[in-house]
């Protein structure tokens, strides 16, 4: 199949030095356990307990309310001490359970299944009630992302491997530790749709991951390794499928309408772990790296955990930190206060110590044309920021800026240091309101 890519991208430092070699501990929370409620897209999960509870690790706490909605469990055993709003990574409050942690951990009994005993509708319903969701971004609920209008149609699921997020190894380590579970819920996902092929798709600046999963799934018929050119934003789904089928879509669209099934290596684990084991979604792998960490590590960290724990356990910051985000530096969200829950879509705490966005000194725009060459998108983006600084919605839509990833790379690139992206971002988000108006 060859190296395979799409058009624009840059090449920031990975980082990825720094915690990739570490092995994963397992982490034990010492505080209350936070567990907000929206913690996917769609509607919020609804309570299903009250103050004074007890319950028991695995044990549903919340339900889903709706079709896009996914139920949240508990990560350990305890007593419900209220409901109430809590901050979270993106600096929104959002109203969640509190559980008092009695250090115990009783759990309740998983029901385990065999995959050639379950009927789709099976599968399905058990991905829902086992609280999956996207653990690589957005957290979209798995069981309706599994579940297209015409499943026929379908002939690539594509396993993100990529992690072309500076600095993130979580998947890394995914991949190298946990290969079995990978493959085997890439089978549970192959088992929905008759037509497709799945392909675990791989950066080639992970070649011990490559090597391992070629080897192991040589003798599968349906399942293949895709090995990608080390890139960002390489993972970004739109780009992925580029560069894997050389299918295109755009805004308006979905996977689906490419014949296209895209999810992150912890959300494929995750629905093994739903499916076959009959465990719910309750904890994850989060990296904690960066300068500005004295022991950049990987923890399996429960839902729940206060980020602040995390930090601690990885030996606390430096003396020089200037900035902690929640994610990955291209796309995360800087944090001003550390103590947030880790969620579902958790995958990172990045302490730096250099802070390159506050120190950029922004200068005028000085039509290079550096951002045009590197956005996927293959819009404009210091033009679509000259339309939002001026507030011109139909010229930014004109020039196809609900098109733009929102992925950094023309911000990264500019000698001006302009704020492209969150120009745009922020201009799009407009054009959203404004048409929900309507």
């Amino acid at each position: 199949m060859g190296i395979l890519t799409f058009k624009g991208g840059v090449h920031p430092y990975d980082g990825k030095e720094l915690s990739k070699n570490s092995p994963v501990v397992k982490y034990l929370p010492k505080g209350d356990m936070v567990y907000p409620l929206s913690q996917h897209i769609g509607a919020p999960a609804a309570p299903v307990v009250q103050k004074g509870d007890h319950v028991l690790a695995g044990q549903k706490i919340a339900d889903a309310t709706g079709f896009v909605s996914s139920p949240i469990h508990a990560s350990v055993s305890g007593t419900v001490k209220g409901m109430e709003p809590r901050l979270t990574a993106t600096g929104s409050m959002v109203n969640s359970i509190i559980i008092e942690n009695d250090q115990q951990y009783e759990s309740v009994e998983f029901t385990p299944a065999r995959l050639e005993d379950l009927s789709k509708e099976e599968i399905l319903a058990r991905i829902k009630e086992g609280g999956v969701v996207g653990m690589g971004g957005a957290g979209f609920p798995t069981q309706v992302k599994l579940a297209p209008k015409e499943p026929e149609k379908i002939d690539h699921i594509l396993v993100n491997g990529a992690e072309c997020e500076p600095y993130l190894t979580s998947d890394y380590r995914r991949m190298l530790d946990d290969s079995e579970k990978l493959i085997e819920g890439l089978r549970v996902m192959l088992k929905l749709f008759d037509n497709a092929k799945g392909y675990i798709c791989i950066e080639d600046n992970k070649p011990d991951c490559i090597a391992k999963l070629k080897e192991m799934v040589k003798d599968i018929p349906r399942i293949e390794v895709a090995e990608l050119m080390t890139k960002y934003p390489q993972g970004g789904e739109r780009f992925l499928i580029k560069a894997v089928t050389d299918r295109e879509i755009n805004s308006s669209m979905l996977p689906a309408d490419a014949g296209c099934v895209v999810d992150n290596v912890d959300t494929v684990i995750a629905v093994y772990e739903a499916v076959i084991l009959g465990k719910p979604v309750m904890d994850r792998i989060v990296t904690v790296t960066g300068q500005g960490i004295k022991n950049p590590q990987n923890f399996d960290v429960l839902s729940g955990t206060d980020m602040a724990e995390l930090i601690e356990a990885a030996g606390g910051l430096t003396d020089n930190v200037s900035k902690v985000i929640s994610g990955g530096p291209m796309m995360g969200f800087a944090m001003y206060d550390t103590h947030v829950p880790c969620i579902k879509t958790s995958s990172a705490c990045l302490c730096l110590e250099k802070d390159d966005v506050a120190d950029a000194q922004q200068t005028a725009c000085i039509n290079c044309g550096r951002c045009v060459g590197v956005c996927p998108g293959h819009v404009i983006p210091a033009r679509l920021a000259t339309f939002a600084e001026h507030g011109d919605m139909e010229s930014f839509q004109k020039f196809d800026g609900m098109e733009c990833c929102e992925c950094g790379c023309c911000s990264y690139i500019c000698p001006a240091k302009r704020p492209l992206t969150q120009m745009i971002k922020s201009m799009r988000k407009m054009v959203l309101a404004s048409r929900k108006k309507k």
